[in-house]
Formats: C-alpha cells, sequence, structure tokens
C-alpha cells in the first residue's frame, strides 16, 4: 500500500476518533478533557495506535477508561469509515504536548528574566546621554 494513503488513513482514523470520544459515556472519558494527537495504523490495517493527551483527571484512569470504550469506538469508525477491515485499537499516551508546554513556560521564564536584565543596561545609556 502507497504511503501516502496510509497517512490519510492514519488522518481519518485520528480525526473521526476525536469527534467519537464526544459520544462516550463513560464518566473516565467524558469527564476528562482528551486530544488525539495522532493514530498509527499498520500496514495491513489490522492494529491501530491512537495517541492522546489528556488534561484534567488521572492519566491511567483515562487510559483504563479509552481501553473499556475501544469497542463502542471501533464499531463507530467501522460505521463511518469505508474500509475493508477495521482495525483493533491500542491508546497510547502522548506526554509531548506536556512537554511542550513545559518548554514554552522555560522559555518565557528566560524572555522575562533577560528582559529584566536588559532595562537596567538602557537606563544607564540614557542617563549618559543625558550627562553629555
Amino acid at each position: 500500500m502507497a504511503k501516502y494513503r496510509r497517512q490519510r488513513i492514519n488522518d481519518s482514523v485520528a480525526q473521526e476518533t476525536s469527534l467519537i470520544l464526544r459520544d462516550v459515556k463513560d464518566p473516565r472519558v467524558s469527564d476528562a478533557l482528551i486530544t488525539i494527537t495522532g493514530a498509527d495504523v499498520s500496514p495491513d490495517l489490522k492494529y491501530a495506535k491512537i495517541f492522546f493527551s489528556s488534561f484534567g483527571g488521572d492519566v491511567k484512569e483515562t487510559e483504563e477508561g479509552l481501553r473499556c470504550a475501544a469497542g463502542f469506538i471501533r464499531g463507530q469508525l467501522a460505521r463511518r469509515l469505508n474500509l475493508r477491515i477495521t482495525p483493533q485499537l491500542t491508546f497510547v499516551y502522548d506526554a509531548s504536548v506536556g512537554h511542550g508546554a513545559q518548554i514554552a513556560s522555560i522559555l518565557r521564564t528566560l524572555d522575562a528574566a533577560q528582559g529584566s536584565s536588559a532595562e537596567p543596561d538602557q537606563a544607564e545609556e540614557e542617563t549618559d546621554d543625558d550627562a553629555r
């Protein structure tokens, strides 16, 4: 199978899974803010890893809720996507979103520290210009 087709299937599975999660009634899933970050379908289309990030709630509880709802989600995927084989779903926590937020906060603190240290230097230059 061509790589571009598999990438389109990955994107479709991820997009439809994120839409299906709105209909899941399990409180472990519906109470947590879950974002589907990607999907990786095997070349034979039998298995799919769904990568998710979760804000609010315990990650292990959310992962357990998704595992329990995998049958429902798979059935909905079969109805919505026109695939010969609907893949078995495995949910994997993706920590990259949290890691990116941590890096962004570090950069903000460095920028703030650098901005506060640059202000006194500019004030000294202005007083030197006034003295001349």
